[in-house]
């Protein structure tokens, strides 16, 4: 019985994909047999923590109290552009917590692009951080979220080493790492304990930035066209744009080098380095990039599907989708809760990984004029700058884990990847099903999603970039951390390489996030430090670059440039890291001939 489903679930496909699209009700046979075969993968009702939102807070909590035991003493006073504002000096670094680069999106100012500072007039206290952006706490990684969110969320971190001497000019100022954090484009916080500064300022002397904007329907509805009675969605990018303009302004009063800013980000935040890329306007702000776990083949949503997104959240709220002042006086709440009903729909279900990704930038032929794989593929980017791209050896498995909570079967799983590459159903499964025997396709579905969403399409950006003469260099992080119970919250990724497991290695803040490492985890945490901080420095990940001995003693095995000279050389970032051909080619090939990228 199992097969001859199996053999109906195909038969379907094949006609589905070949069809004109005229008839738009197959669009609803297909949510309606994903729901029939999954009910927990389409959620009519999101999850929601029970606990209470606490709104337009003032004061944030403090990464520095959590976890490690670290005293705090006034810091120094700068006079930025827009005023003096005064950090707190803390074990390894000065801070400067919550510093505003943007008038608060509040009240009319909801759905606008960011807009300059107002100057203050006194001493800005910047020894705590502020509120995160408006986000709901969901899913398994709820307890991570901020204890406070508020719409006034337009801030930014800096961290800088203990021997910057603010009194007077450096001779030679440091390099700048920005780091825009991920979530999804729904979550996350520039403050979240994970991403403390302090440890990667210290040990590479640079200058550390991180940055909030705004998420889910706050920065990205689309309710129309017309930027003065609409939303016209993207603007947590252009908050971005605004914290990097900031940094071009002002960071040269911390002791930063204006002209060597290096963008970073995971995830989301790598979605968003990488559409930076792309971005004309963003090319002055930056000159090199760190790309860690791109979703490469999670598409950025078309104007078309952004407006019918933008739809379906109004039908949440009393508001008509064309009367803006109506949208305009919903109160924060409303917004979020009409947000979150509406992440539970498929836009479109000709594009089925959007589900992984309701919320975020859209193509809208202005800022964002294609695909960010589109746009590496065509070279339509920022050739000139180096990269460094790279991702975790098990990305799939919290995405398919934290969706499908009870085992798969290949029927089951046969719909799901129906449902992504239609008329490629047939070839996908023959690569993948015969080295799957188990009951549960869990395990398979996690490794395709490793492959096809974030592995192989790195891979062909990162030769695209070759193609074009760009410095790239590129990684895999394999290692399974030791204190993996407390690493991620998930038991599913007990003793995996999962998507984002390098993080506390790479900020070497294990300790403040409650993370234990083991002595070959710490010295690779050393490591990875020096290796992005080099490519700050430089240019290249290699070290010497002028950073501190104690980068020099960590003596990082070389990272060969990716070239097909090298034998496309990767590097495998694991306790015993070195360089290696690049993994999983003979996979990649395949997802190249295949042409299901674009």
């Amino acid at each position: 019985m199992e097969n001859r489903t199996l053999l109906l679930v195909l038969f379907w496909s094949l006609g589905f994909a070949s069809s004109s699209g005229e008839d738009m009700k197959k669009d609803v046979d297909l949510v309606s047999l994903l729901r029939t075969v999954q009910r927990g993968l389409l959620r009519d009702e999101p999850f929601v923590n029970d606990r209470r939102f606490e709104m337009n807070s003032i004061r944030e909590w403090s990464p520095l109290e959590v976890g490690r035991d670290t005293t705090r003493a006034p810091g120094p006073l700068v006079l930025t552009k827009d005023g003096q504002i005064q950090g707190t000096t803390v074990d390894r670094a000065h801070v400067f917590y919550g510093v505003p680069y943007a008038d608060p999106p509040t009240g009319a100012y909801r759905w606008k692009p960011p807009r300059p500072v107002t100057p203050w007039p006194h001493v800005y206290d910047a020894s705590f951080p502020r509120a995160a952006c408006m986000q709901a706490c969901t899913g398994p990684a709820r307890d991570e979220c901020p204890q406070k969110v508020s719409e006034d969320c337009l801030y930014l971190n800096v961290f800088v080493p203990l021997d910057v001497d603010f009194r007077s000019p450096l001779q030679r100022p440091l390099p700048v790492l920005l780091w825009v954090h991920g979530g999804d484009f729904i979550a996350g916080s520039a403050s979240k304990p994970l991403y403390d500064g302090r440890f990667v300022s210290n040990l590479t002397h640079t200058v550390v930035v991180s940055v909030e904007y705004r998420l889910g329907a706050f920065g990205f509805l689309v309710s129309g066209r017309e930027p003065h009675s609409s939303a016209t969605g993207n603007y947590g990018i252009l908050d971005q744009q605004a914290a990097f303009l900031w940094v071009q302004r002002n960071i040269a009063l911390f002791g930063g080098n204006p002209s060597k800013v290096t963008i970073f980000g995971e995830s989301a935040g790598a979605q968003s380095v990488g559409v930076h890329l792309t971005v004309q306007s963003s090319g002055p702000l930056f000159q090199r990039a760190v790309l860690q776990s791109l979703p490469f083949s999670i598409p950025l949503k078309t104007r078309h599907d952004a407006l019918k997104l933008g739809k379906d959240f109004a039908e949440q709220t009393n508001c008509s989708v064309s009367d803006f002042v109506c949208l305009l006086s919903l109160p924060e709440q409303d917004v979020l809760t009409a947000q979150m009903k509406t992440s539970s729909k498929i836009v479109n279900p000709f594009r089925f990984l959007e589900l992984f990704e309701t919320w975020g930038p859209h193509v809208d032929g202005e800022l964002i004029k294609e695909q960010t794989l589109t746009a590496f593929h065509k070279g339509h980017w920022q050739k000139e700058k180096p990269l460094l791209l790279g991702t975790t050896s098990e990305e799939g498995v919290i995405f398919v884990y934290g969706v499908f909570t009870k085992p798969v079967s290949v029927v089951e799983a046969t719909v799901y990847i129906t449902a992504i590459f239609k008329q490629h159903t047939l070839r996908v499964l023959h690569r993948y099903l015969p080295l799957y025997r188990g009951a549960d396709r869990r395990e398979m579905l996690a490794q395709i999603v490793t492959d096809y969403v974030f592995l192989c399409p790195s891979r062909r950006s990162a030769r695209a970039g070759v193609a074009a003469g760009t410095n790239v260099w590129m990684y895999i992080f394999d290692h399974a951390p030791s204190d993996q119970r407390v690493w991620s919250g998930l038991t599913f990724c007990y003793q995996r390489a999962c998507h984002g497991a390098e993080l506390p290695l790479l900020f070497g803040s294990a300790a403040v996030a409650n993370f234990t490492l083991s002595p070959p985890e710490r010295l690779l945490s050393n490591r990875m430090m020096c290796h992005w901080g080099a490519f700050a420095h430089a240019g290249d990940p290699n070290p010497p670059a002028p950073q501190t001995a104690s980068c020099r003693q960590q003596r990082p095995p070389a990272w060969p440039p990716y070239s097909d000279t090298s034998g496309w050389l990767v590097m495998n970032l694991t306790t015993h890291s070195h360089a290696q051909v690049g993994t999983r080619s003979h996979v990649c090939d395949f997802w190249d001939q295949l042409g299901v990228y674009y």
